[in-house]
């Protein structure tokens, strides 16, 4: 009998299940099915990306978005050093929508784990955005480095999954950090003075650098002091040797939460089927919901055959136990792809 290898390769369901547990999950239907599987949990560059390469192994004790201690995960292996900048900044350390302060949120706290990270020998330094607390271009972060210079001998990584402009930052992600109009408007004004602060103290013109945005302009404070973007999805799956299990798989089922337009624009599935393309390996998608109006036509152009919890088991089950669902979810996303191809 001749051996079939499936690769899982899935982002969590957030809200309602890890990576690691869809793995699981769509493993054990996998292998009753009588495939061999290769299963790994991967992300987009924002918050997950440390349990991808591991999980963390340091805890330190930081400023918060609004001024607090906070208790930040982050990883250092060797010289190699992994941050989250949510864990630091980001908007879940705030307890919800009543507490939000987008005038007032710092990335302090984020340059306070990269000071640690130098003085504990970091060479290397990548640093995932997304979860973010802050429009402040970074300039908490920056301000709270004693010796900036030093940044000129680390490798430092942005990774990130958005090509937002630095002064759009506001525009573009205030309204889900609770910012008014009027704040709005405030925090573009001090965004633009802070390119030309940049210009004239690093030498970097951040204000045109798609992706300097990014986490409320952090990217662009970072590329200010020497760094480069890189595309979140694309360091993961290069830290887990995505290429080599695609090669060796005869079948990746990908996956996220919601599939939607966002899916194809440096999330997950998108940046699956993309890697996927060039060793030729046929892609189907289980996701909690899919917006099919927006995808569907990608889909079909891309012949991945995909299913929803929701379209599958219904809405209600699919929240108490999206887990129990996988199985169905995957038989009616393998059909899709089977008609496609």
């Amino acid at each position: 009998m001749v051996s079939r290898r499936a690769l899982v390769a899935v982002d969590k369901f957030r809200g309602s299940a890890t990576a690691d547990q869809i793995v699981a999950g769509l493993t054990v239907a996998l292998e009753a099915d009588g495939w061999t599987v290769d299963g790994v949990a991967l992300g987009d560059g924002g918050e997950g990306s440390l349990d991808v390469i591991g999980g963390a192994n340091r805890i330190s004790t930081v400023t918060g978005p609004l001024g607090e201690p906070v208790e930040a995960a982050w990883r250092l292996d060797g010289t190699v050093a992994a941050i989250e900048m949510a864990s630091a900044s980001g908007l879940a350390l705030l307890g919800g929508a009543d507490h939000n302060d987008a005038m007032a949120a710092s990335t302090v706290g984020t340059g306070e784990l990269l000071g640690e990270a130098v003085e504990l020998g970091a060479r290397e330094i990548v640093v995932f955005l997304g979860g973010s607390a802050t429009t402040d271009g970074g300039l908490g972060a920056i301000d709270a480095l004693a010796n900036t210079s030093r940044f000129r001998e680390i490798d430092l990584v942005i990774a990130c999954d958005v090509e937002t402009r630095f002064t759009d930052a506001a525009v573009v992600f205030g309204p889900q950090k609770g910012a008014t109009p009027a704040q709005i408007r405030m925090l573009t004004g001090r965004l633009e003075r802070l390119v030309q602060v940049y210009r004239e103290r690093f030498g970097i013109d951040v204000g045109e650098i798609p992706g300097a945005g990014a986490a409320g302009g952090l990217a662009g404070g970072l590329l200010a002091l020497g760094g480069r973007i890189e595309a979140g999805f694309d360091h993961l799956a290069e830290r887990v040797r995505l290429d080599e299990r695609l090669a060796a798989a005869d079948l990746v089922v990908t996956g996220e939460g919601k599939l939607d337009a966002t899916s194809f624009q440096g999330k997950v599935v998108g940046g699956v089927q993309r890697w996927a393309a060039h060793t030729g390996t046929p892609v189907v998608a289980v996701a909690g919901a899919i917006d099919r109006d927006a995808v569907d036509a990608t889909l079909a152009s891309h012949a991945i055959g995909a299913a929803s919890l929701i379209e599958t088991v219904g809405e209600a089950a699919a929240w108490a136990d999206p887990i129990a669902g996988l199985g169905p979810t995957l038989v009616a996303a393998m059909a899709a792809g089977d008609a496609l191809r």
